[in-house]
């Protein structure tokens, strides 16, 4: 062989080589996770895009695996659920994200993934006292925010007018709505412990006005005399004894 041929094969066996690691590359690059799988989004990313659309929220506190890709994909993750007819809303200050219903541009109606569903009265004079209390402690300069079971039990209770005389009911009732605020993972822990931390995201997840506003007619409810007749709020927050499922109305928070 002489000089120049073996020179050939040596840039020859050099190129295969190097289109051989390219490949390679490729291959170990690919976002395939299954036969036949069509999806543009590495594990990872999928993995977070499913807990937001499993999760009312995530956060760096709660979540800090998804937050990490989240930051670093957000403009990826977006688009997905745009595709969805969801909109992603973040709050960078808490470190806190959530999803929401798009709202067209001609008022028209999206199909929607989400359940919307109102919290009940009771549930929201607990995110009212957690935001209340989230405030305060930041104020303080605390890092985090605790909250004892039997203190959001007496503060829904102390918002019950003179006529609901169904204790037992009414306790209950109060009781369930700490265990929703709990599972909706706005206060951090299990239903059954006594004490828990407050989730940052209680505050950029519930418009303060809409609480507000809540608020006002539970104490205007209250400022009714024995004799007088009920208000027109106080019939709309305070319904049959039987019905534990609130309402959706202006004046309450919707689930997302």
């Amino acid at each position: 062989m002489s000089t120049t041929d073996a020179d050939e094969l040596g840039e020859l066996t050099e190129l295969l080589d190097d289109l051989t690691d390219e490949l390679g590359g490729v291959e170990d690059h690919s976002v395939s996770l299954f036969e036949g799988d069509e999806g543009g989004l590495e594990l990872a990313q999928r993995q977070t895009l499913v807990t937001l659309l499993k999760q009312r929220f995530i956060s760096n506190r709660t979540h800090p695996r998804d937050w990490q890709v989240l930051v670093e994909h957000e403009r990826v993750l977006r688009s997905r659920l745009n595709d969805l007819f969801l909109d992603l809303a973040i709050d960078r200050e808490r470190e806190v994200a959530w999803k929401r219903q798009a709202v067209s541009e001609t008022g028209s109606r999206f199909p929607t993934l989400l359940y919307d569903a109102a919290w009940s009265r009771e549930e929201t004079l607990v995110l009212v006292h957690l935001r209340d209390r989230l405030r305060a402690g930041l104020a303080t300069g605390d890092a985090r925010t605790y909250v004892d079971r039997e203190d959001l039990v007496s503060y829904v209770a102390s918002f019950r007018p003179a006529h609901a005389t169904d204790v037992a009911g009414d306790e209950k009732r109060a009781r369930n709505a700490v265990a929703g605020v709990v599972k909706a993972g706005l206060l951090i822990g299990a239903v059954g412990d006594d004490r828990y931390e407050i989730s940052e995201a209680v505050e950029p997840l519930l418009p303060l006005e809409l609480l507000q506003e809540l608020l006002e007619a539970l104490r205007a409810a209250n400022e009714v005399t024995a004799g007088g007749g009920e208000l027109d709020e106080e019939r709309e927050l305070f319904g049959d004894a039987d019905d534990e499922s609130g309402t959706e109305s202006d004046d309450q928070g919707e689930r997302a």
